[in-house]
């Protein structure tokens, strides 16, 4: 695996939607880190492209509520667990569940296993509210996919919330996920 500066120097046999995450930030001048892979199914392939980018990719989780009217982009620290309980009194939710592949598809043009940031670049109608643990906002790089599970990239932190967020009109929400099990005395 190796690390490249920006897009590949040719994009045939890559999806669209890949293609165009590539051609939207390079629009808004915003310099990325890229490597790519075979899709990772398992922590220890997640590990290998987080050393590669040296960065820790976030989870993403694209979630939505009980009645499929509201749908979340959650990204998280890769190493902390995900208590719906714990975001549901945060966001004023009721039963936060993961949301269909097919929204995913319909919203953020993104299949499983390549949820992202970047999909919200297709969501033209700002259907989705981004929420970002407080964590993430810590680091100076974010890892993530280019709308495909078999490329990663490496953006500064600061682009993405100044530049790339501004730029697809999304707003974004900061929550306090303490990912760890509540124990009592």
């Amino acid at each position: 695996m190796e690390l490249f500066d920006g897009r590949p120097e040719n994009t045939e046999g890559r999806l669209p939607r890949e293609v165009r995450t590539y051609d939207f930030l390079d629009s808004l001048g915003i310099k990325y880190k890229r490597t790519d892979h075979e899709r990772a199914d398992n922590m220890e392939a997640c590990n290998v492209i987080d050393a590669v980018l040296e960065v820790v990719i976030c989870k993403n989780l694209f979630l939505c509520n009980r009645q499929k009217t509201k749908f979340y982009l959650l990204m998280m620290p890769g190493d902390k667990k995900f208590k719906t309980k714990e975001l549901t009194s945060q966001i004023d939710s009721s039963r936060l569940s993961f949301a269909e592949p097919a929204d995913m598809l319909k919203y953020l043009d993104i299949e499983p296993g390549a949820v992202s940031i970047m999909g919200l670049m297709n969501d033209k109608d700002h259907e989705v509210q981004l929420l970002i643990d407080k964590d993430v906002l810590k680091d100076e790089y974010i890892g993530c996919h280019p709308c495909v599970c078999t490329s990663s990239l490496k953006l500064r932190t600061e682009d993405v919330i100044n530049v790339f967020l501004p730029a697809v009109g999304h707003e974004y929400r900061v929550v306090h996920l303490v990912g760890e099990e509540f124990t009592f005395s």
